[in-house]
């Protein structure tokens, strides 16, 4: 083999878990998560880790941090590189597995990300202005070459976040090599991929995703901690805080859902504008 790691990737509500299991069992290989909400425990419905479908694989960088935690890019990277050195060093292939296009790039193209730490109070006077009113701050501090910065909000305020904190401070970067990876894309028609969403959130909502966030917040986790995960979190929260009725959440979330599977795509042919080959299969 010419690679050192497989990457199985594509949208939401396509399979990829499956997949990259059976190719496990194949191999003999461990799975590294790329999800970005599947590391915080408690947070097992909404996102989907459906971890009896690993049947005995073992899994990495799932259930790493307590939910109501604000995990990072940054943070992934590192995590991501520790796991990996410690599946290689056991003579073990790898699998890097998920949706996250940002964290797929940063964990195997070996980009240099900026250790910039949180600060609670900007990100609450950001989440007060629009989203035009961010863009346009960001791009009074930094040079927009494309949309990635800011393509949803959580992204946006933590990308205004590092251009603010880079304007006052010296920031050490990450340094991790580039890994040779083969990447495999799941294709699906985007008529079934929104049946299968549709289908998946009716499913999650009858095994209980309703409970599961009003225990994170009846454990103490604030709803705008809650909401700022997105998605099922986020709309959940607003109907359990009484912002939007049953349905409302249901349609609504659906739709957000939707979009976001869309804006997935997009990231993906976006890695192969800039020279990543995936090979697609459909499915």
């Amino acid at each position: 083999m010419d690679y050192d790691l497989t990457c199985v990737l594509g949208p939401t509500a396509c399979g990829k878990t499956r997949y990259a299991v059976a190719m496990a069992k194949e191999t003999g290989a461990e799975i590294l998560s790329a999800d970005s909400r599947q590391v915080y425990r408690g947070m097992d419905i909404g996102t989907g880790k459906d971890l009896e479908d690993y049947d005995g694989v073992p899994y990495h960088l799932i259930d790493i941090v307590p939910a109501g935690e604000k995990y990072d890019i940054y943070r992934y990277q590192r995590d991501f590189h520790k796991a990996y050195a410690d599946i290689i060093s056991r003579g073990k292939p790898a699998i890097l597995c998920g949706g996250s296009g940002l964290y797929i790039e940063a964990a195997t193209r070996g980009y240099h990300l900026p250790d910039v730490p949180q600060n609670p109070e900007l990100r609450a006077s950001l989440e007060k202005e629009s989203d035009e009113a961010l863009i346009a701050k960001l791009a009074s501090l930094k040079t927009l070459h494309n949309s990635t910065d800011y393509d949803t909000r959580k992204r946006l305020i933590r990308a205004l976040e590092i251009a603010i904190y880079e304007q006052e401070h010296p920031v050490d970067h990450t340094a991790f090599p580039p890994i040779k990876t083969r990447y495999i894309g799941l294709d699906v028609s985007r008529e079934v991929r929104n049946a299968r969403i549709d289908a998946r959130l009716d499913a999650r909502l009858a095994s209980g995703m309703v409970e599961e966030v009003k225990g994170l917040l009846d454990s103490g986790i604030a709803p705008e901690d809650l909401i700022y995960y997105g998605l099922e979190y986020k709309f959940v929260t607003l109907y359990l805080t009484g912002q939007l009725s049953y349905d409302e959440m249901h349609d609504k979330l659906a739709t957000a859902i939707h979009q976001f599977a869309k804006r997935q795509m997009t990231w993906f042919r976006g890695m192969e504008r800039r020279g990543i080959v995936i090979e697609w299969v459909k499915v």
